[in-house]
């Protein structure tokens, strides 16, 4: 695990910067001057785990900087925070694309915590009855499900369709398929079922539900990690 902080070349290293601050916080760091090159073959085999983005006032050149980044494969799903001053919180956008902002100058426990929610907030994994994928949430023994925190109710058959899908990811199933195997064999209903049953899981859990791939001419699939 590692924190990529990309700035510009002479605020980068300063004692009180987010290089030095993540650090002391135990954290492994590597620095990125805004316009340099980026390693996509070293990114890919070895990609952060979050990038700080020090816009500080600059929140133009954060915008370009995240662009940039975004156009880079290994980190086009990698969380981003962007660290601005007071008066530059102001000229930030929900639509710039970052996944959360920290103001400088820095509280390390406050940097520490939204390093860690939004690594918690992407990360996924499957222990016991519970599956997370990213923002969603499965708990299989409680029939529960949950988008970032936030509860989602469901229908039994729409939380049986989102387990089973969950629990066969990265493998593509037909309508027919999936109504055999979720709805059962003596169900004899039409496929469009399956479809309305998507259509609403997607509608429900919002980003929740962005690993939910249809596959053109084949049915659908929850996208592998």
């Amino acid at each position: 695990m590692w924190i990529l902080v990309v700035g510009r070349s002479d605020q980068l290293e300063r004692v009180e910067g987010g290089v030095a601050t993540l650090r002391d916080l135990g954290c492994r760091v590597k620095a990125l001057d805004l316009w340099d090159a980026l390693d996509e073959a070293a990114l890919a085999e070895d990609p952060p785990t979050a990038v700080l983005v020090e816009a500080l006032e600059q929140v133009d050149a954060g915008r370009a900087a995240l662009s940039r980044l975004r156009a880079v494969a290994p980190l086009a799903e990698v969380p981003t925070i962007a660290a601005v001053t007071v008066n530059a919180l102001q000229r930030l956008d929900p639509q710039d694309g970052f996944d959360d902002f920290v103001l400088v100058p820095y509280v390390p426990a406050e940097l520490y915590v939204r390093v860690r929610r939004i690594e918690w907030r992407r990360s996924e994994f499957e222990a016991g009855e519970r599956l997370k994928i990213g923002a969603l949430c499965v708990d299989l023994a409680a029939h529960e499900v949950t988008v970032d925190g936030r509860a989602v109710a469901l229908t039994h058959q729409e939380f049986a369709l989102l387990k089973f899908l969950a629990q066969h990811r990265g493998r593509v199933f037909s309508r027919d398929q999936l109504l055999a195997r979720v709805w059962g064999v003596d169900y004899y209903g039409g496929s469009r079922t399956v479809d309305i049953h998507v259509r609403r899981l997607r509608m429900k859990l919002g980003a929740g539900a962005r690993t939910l791939e249809t596959v053109r001419g084949a049915g659908y699939k929850m996208k592998a990690p």
